[in-house]
C-alpha cells in the first residue's frame, strides 16, 4: 500500500464526527494496543497479570485487533514497523477461544533486566501516531475505521506538557529530544495528544516491593485526519466527506428505505386500527333520527334482525337477516344471506360485493313497498 506518514490535520465537524462512527459501527471491532513498560520498576506482578488477562478474557471481542508493544527507551519489536504497519504485525481475535486468548497472553513480556530508563513520551508519539495511521491507511483503501484504545502498563506520567524533566520523570534518557519542549519530536507528540478524541481512566496497581504502577485505559473514538486543499477552479478537495459519502450513500439509503417503510407500516397499522363510521339515514321509513354505527376491522353488522355475532345492526323490514355488511382491513362488503331480497345500485344482490363508494344506497323490498337505506361511511 502507497501510504505517507500522517500528521494531525484540521478539525472535524460534528456532522463528520457522526458519520464516522457510523462507518466504525457499521464495520465493527476495534484496534487495541496493549503498552507494556519493560524496566524493572514496573515488574509486571501477579496482579497486573490478572487484570490483564480480565482485559483480554472478558473485554475483547471477536474482530478486535491486538498489537502488544513493549517499550523501555524504545518501543522494543521483534517484527518490522512500515508506514503499512506502524505498530508492528497485529493478532487478529477472531473469537472468543482459549487459543485465542493465549495467543495474546503468551505475547505479553516478563520484565526484563537489560531495559531501563522508560521513554514515555516516545511512547506516546509512537503508538498515538501508529493508530492514526493504521486508520488512515484505512480511509485510503475506503476500509472502514476502527474505535481505538491502548492499555497503559507503566509507572511513568502519562499526557505530561512537552518537554519532561528529572523532576517530572527521572527515567526519561539523558539524550532524549523530548527533554525538550520545543523540540521537534515533543511538538508532534503533544499535536496527537490535541488532536485525538482521547478519554483515560486510571487504575493503580502495587508491586512486590510496595511501589505503585498504573494501568491506564486509553479509549479513543474512531477517527481520522481531515486535509481540505484549494484546487483549480475555485474549488476544494478535502479526504473525510468523500470518505463518508462512499461508506454511507448505500446504508443511508437502506435507513431511508426502511423508514419510509415503517411509517407505511405504521400508517396501515393506525387505518387498520381505526374504528369506522357508519351515517344510516332512513328515508322511507322517516325514523326521527339517523342511526349511527362504528365498525372495527374484521368486524360486521347485521342488516335486519339483530346477531349476537355482530357489532351492530340497521333496521330492515322484515323476520330474518338479509345481509351483513362487512369489513376486511381496508374493504367493505356487501354479504347477502339469501334470505330475503337486497339490492345494491339497484341489483339484487346474491353473493359478496365489494362496496367501493363512500355514500352508497341499499333497498330492502318488503312486501311490495321497497325501504331504501342511505349510508354514509367515514373511515
Amino acid at each position: 500500500m502507497d501510504t505517507n506518514k500522517i500528521t494531525p490535520g484540521q478539525t472535524l465537524t460534528s456532522t463528520q464526527k457522526v458519520g464516522l462512527d457510523l462507518v466504525a459501527i457499521l464495520g465493527g471491532g476495534r484496534d487495541v494496543v496493549l503498552a507494556i513498560d519493560l524496566t524493572e520498576s514496573v515488574g509486571l506482578n501477579d496482579e497486573g497479570r490478572i487484570r490483564l488477562r480480565q482485559i483480554i478474557t472478558d473485554s475483547l471481542k471477536p474482530g478486535d485487533t491486538v498489537y502488544v508493544i513493549p517499550f523501555a527507551q524504545d518501543i522494543v519489536l521483534n517484527e518490522v514497523k512500515s508506514d503499512a504497519n506502524p505498530l508492528g504485525a497485529p493478532i487478529y481475535f477472531s473469537s472468543q477461544n482459549q487459543e485465542n486468548i493465549d495467543k495474546i497472553l503468551g505475547k505479553i513480556p516478563s520484565p526484563d533486566l537489560r531495559y531501563y530508563g522508560t521513554d514515555i513520551q516516545q511512547a506516546e508519539l509512537t503508538i498515538y501516531q501508529g493508530l492514526a495511521q493504521i486508520n488512515q491507511n484505512r480511509l485510503q483503501a475506503n476500509q472502514n475505521i476502527k474505535p481505538q484504545s491502548v492499555v497503559w502498563i507503566s509507572d511513568a506520567p502519562l499526557f505530561t506538557k512537552p518537554g519532561i524533566t528529572s523532576d517530572t520523570w527521572i527515567e526519561t534518557p539523558a539524550g532524549s529530544p523530548f527533554r525538550l519542549a520545543d523540540s521537534p519530536e515533543s511538538q508532534q507528540r503533544q499535536a496527537w495528544i490535541n488532536s485525538l478524541p482521547i478519554n483515560r481512566r486510571s487504575l493503580s496497581i502495587k508491586t512486590q516491593n510496595n511501589q505503585e504502577y498504573k494501568l491506564t485505559v486509553v479509549d479513543i473514538a474512531p477517527t481520522v485526519q481531515e486535509f481540505c486543499t484549494p484546487a483549480p477552479g475555485n474549488q476544494e478537495t478535502c479526504l473525510v466527506t468523500p470518505y463518508l459519502v462512499k461508506k454511507l450513500w448505500l446504508p443511508g439509503l437502506f435507513s431511508i428505505l426502511i423508514f419510509i417503510a415503517l411509517i407505511l407500516a405504521g400508517l396501515k397499522v393506525y387505518r387498520l386500527r381505526k374504528k369506522w363510521e357508519l351515517i344510516v339515514d332512513f328515508e322511507v321509513t322517516a325514523k326521527p333520527e339517523d342511526q349511527k354505527c362504528t365498525l372495527p376491522n374484521n368486524k360486521r353488522i347485521a342488516i335486519g334482525e339483530y346477531d349476537s355475532t355482530c357489532v351492530d345492526s340497521i333496521d330492515c323490514p322484515g323476520e330474518e337477516v338479509r345481509a351483513y355488511l362487512e369489513r376486511k382491513g381496508e374493504k367493505l362488503y356487501l354479504v347477502p344471506t339469501n334470505l330475503a331480497a337486497i339490492y345494491y345500485n339497484e341489483r339484487e344482490i346474491t353473493s359478496r360485493t365489494l362496496i367501493n363508494k363512500s355514500k352508497f344506497r341499499i333497498n330492502c323490498p318488503y312486501r311490495k313497498r321497497d325501504y331504501e337505506i342511505i349510508i354514509k361511511l367515514k373511515k
